[in-house]
């Protein structure tokens, strides 16, 4: 009763997370018959997903399942233990900024390669890092599926998670600039029939195998340059970032960090000028926010990227106060909070 109560608590905040960072995971009910706990991907993003399932009296959490976008697979084989399970999924490296679906419930992970773990008391000690995971609650021995979604649904005429996906590839490998929208135009076709004869593939190549050699060449331009965040605290926070760019300032958020968790905010070559970061801590007394905070970007209530930092309210934008960090070196920054650059808790 105790999981029961804690799981429907748990989807409520879920809802509300959901609709404040305009990504959504949406837990299914246990669906009979079907064999496995199915996972599907209907994002633009290569999604690696972790799946934790009751065991006596402890989870075994198990990861990670890779789901290109259209993507279905199998990640708990049947029949499936009834009561809560657990699911946490981000997405692959190779993307800018990166995403994350996650929960309240806290689990361990190995966030650099597969693992299979019966979950220890303590992460930290075992080498682990921990994250949230969504519960989900399974019924009649059966199986189900759940899925992963964005705000758009690239579910309209010609548009699909694939394309969708191959889009955000193409941006994140630096090889053409277009919307993520889920319709390849003429464009984007002569970028994919560029790319593939340069990596010497047939052009009948399957859309799996390009969305593979897209991520691989996005994965290594990721690593070489940009700008990191990490969070060092204990608790989950909320952060954003600006910068002065060739058309004028920009802002940009939002990314949840959870403990000890790193993202990728920025993936280009970074230019040695002023940066600036925000963040907000949630925790049990209250929202902390950084100390020494002074220059004033513009926010908005839900994922944003804004040019310019004048008149915020006027545009219908949230003002906040940023901290200017470090300048970046050889095109990169990384910029870790810390728990002493907090403030004291203020009531939400």
């Amino acid at each position: 009763m105790a999981r029961e109560r804690w799981f429907a608590r748990s989807l409520l905040k879920l809802a509300a997370l959901a609709t404040f960072l305009g990504v959504l995971v949406i837990p299914s009910s246990a669906q009979g018959g079907q064999n496995g706990w199915r996972l599907c991907n209907r994002t633009s993003y290569v999604i690696e997903a972790a799946t934790g399932r009751p065991e006596a009296d402890d989870v075994i959490v198990e990861g990670w399942t890779r789901l290109r976008p259209g993507d279905c697979e199998i990640a708990v084989e049947g029949p499936i233990q009834d009561g809560a399970h657990f699911v946490y999924a981000r997405s692959s490296k190779a993307h800018r900024g990166g995403q994350s679906w996650s929960g309240k419930t806290p689990l361990c992970v190995d966030v650099a390669g597969s693992f299979a773990i019966e979950n220890p008391s303590s992460c930290e000690s075992m080498g682990l890092e921990e994250r949230g995971f969504v519960a989900v609650r399974f019924e009649g021995g059966g199986g189900g599926t759940m899925t992963f979604t964005e705000t758009e649904l690239y579910n309209k005429g010609s548009q699909s998670p694939q394309n969708a996906g191959i889009q955000r590839l193409l941006n994140d490998a630096g090889i053409f600039q277009d919307v993520v929208d889920g319709i390849l135009g003429r464009e984007s076709r002569a970028a994919i029939a560029a790319f593939l004869a340069e990596q010497k593939l047939p052009s009948t190549a399957p859309i799996q195998r390009i969305i593979d050699e897209l991520e691989s060449v996005a994965n290594r331009r990721a690593r070489q340059v940009g700008m990191e965040l990490c969070n060092r605290t204990g608790n989950r926070i909320l952060a954003a970032m600006a910068r002065s760019r060739p058309d004028g300032l920009e802002s940009r958020g939002w990314w949840m960090l959870d403990a000890n968790q790193c993202v990728r905010a920025v993936d280009e070559n970074l230019i040695t000028a002023p940066h600036y970061v925000f963040a907000e801590m949630w925790t049990e007394d209250g929202v902390r926010t950084l100390t020494g905070a002074a220059t004033v970007f513009c926010t908005s209530r839900s994922q944003f990227a804004i040019l310019g930092n004048e008149s915020c309210e006027a545009r219908r934008y949230r003002p906040e106060r940023f901290v200017e960090t470090a300048p970046p070196e050889d095109g990169k920054l990384v910029y870790e909070f810390f728990d002493s650059a907090f403030g004291q808790a203020k009531a939400p």
